[in-house]
């Protein structure tokens, strides 16, 4: 851990205490959030979800967890400016509650989301298997190791996280790795430093991480890497599912695939699992990835 770790996993907890804006003028709970920058002015897709998250669970009761989320990435956010966050409920059922998430700025959705939310419930129960022979994340670099010294803005971005974060093989940071042109990789990941024990925080830091790695399966396949010159890149929807409980400031493997890619975009699904194999959440990303044409 480095000497500023702790400030950064601070900054996300920040980033995710919202403030309460009062009553609105419509049927929306309306709340307000921070935005932080990363690698350019635009607000991590990451940390919207995050938040957007925070925003609906602040509507439901207590007891009811989230259990999926299904979200679209209408706009490019603006790290330099607020984020408002309208809740609509849309429904309260016996088990089950539903909200429709809005996050604005100038006045305009940059994210629209349905996250669903449920009460403890027992039935059947199984999960895919971990895959076997995974190093240990201990024996791998950090991405601040890899790229210590570095003067590049990516670097810079990448210190500054509040996970570590160790890919199980090549990373595609700089360059790509010529020998491994596989659509699927595996990265470790854990929050820097101690979170609180409030589990909804730790659901909203994981769809938080979601989106660190996840479109870098569809790139693998072709030689790309995150500094390709003219390469564009964007989020167009993520989905997730929570299916156990979790700590992010644990050890988590973030297994990853591309299905698919064709017409600009790559599909992407993720699963993580816990250190001891517990599958506990899984993801769905589409992208963006348009390269220069030759």
């Amino acid at each position: 851990m480095t000497d500023d770790a702790p400030s950064s996993v601070q900054n996300l907890l920040e980033l995710l205490d919202l403030s309460n804006a009062g009553g609105a003028q419509t049927d929306e709970d309306i709340f307000v959030g921070s935005s932080q920058r990363q690698y350019s002015q635009r607000v991590f897709g990451g940390q919207v979800l995050a938040q957007s998250l925070i925003a609906g669970i602040r509507t439901v009761e207590e007891s009811r967890a989230v259990h999926s989320l299904h979200g679209y990435f209408l706009r490019a956010g603006d790290a330099d400016l607020p984020i408002t966050f309208g809740v609509q409920r849309l429904r309260d059922g016996r088990s089950f509650s539903a909200r429709r998430i809005h996050a604005y700025q100038n006045a305009v959705p940059i994210l629209s989301m349905i996250a669903s939310f449920q009460e403890p419930d027992v039935g059947i129960d199984h999960q895919d298997s971990m895959p076997a022979g995974i190093p240990d994340p201990e024996t791998l670099p950090s991405a601040a190791q890899l790229l210590a010294g570095l003067n590049h803005p990516l670097a810079k971005a990448t210190f500054r996280r509040p996970f570590d974060v160790r890919h199980v093989g090549s990373n595609l940071y700089l360059t790509p790795d010529e020998g491994d042109r596989q659509p699927y990789q595996a990265v470790w990941m854990k929050a820097v430093d101690r979170f609180p024990d409030d589990p909804n925080l730790h659901r909203a830091a994981l769809a938080f991480a979601s989106d660190y790695t996840l479109l870098e399966p569809s790139l693998r396949p072709h030689g790309l890497s995150w500094t390709t010159p003219g390469m564009s890149v964007a989020s167009l929807d993520h989905a997730m599912w929570w299916h156990r409980p979790a700590r992010v400031d644990e050890w988590l493997l973030y297994v990853s695939a591309s299905p698919s890619a064709s017409g600009a975009r790559g599909l992407n699904i993720g699963k993580f699992f816990t250190r001891e194999g517990v599958l506990v959440a899984s993801v769905a990303q589409e992208g963006m990835i348009r390269v220069p044409r030759l």
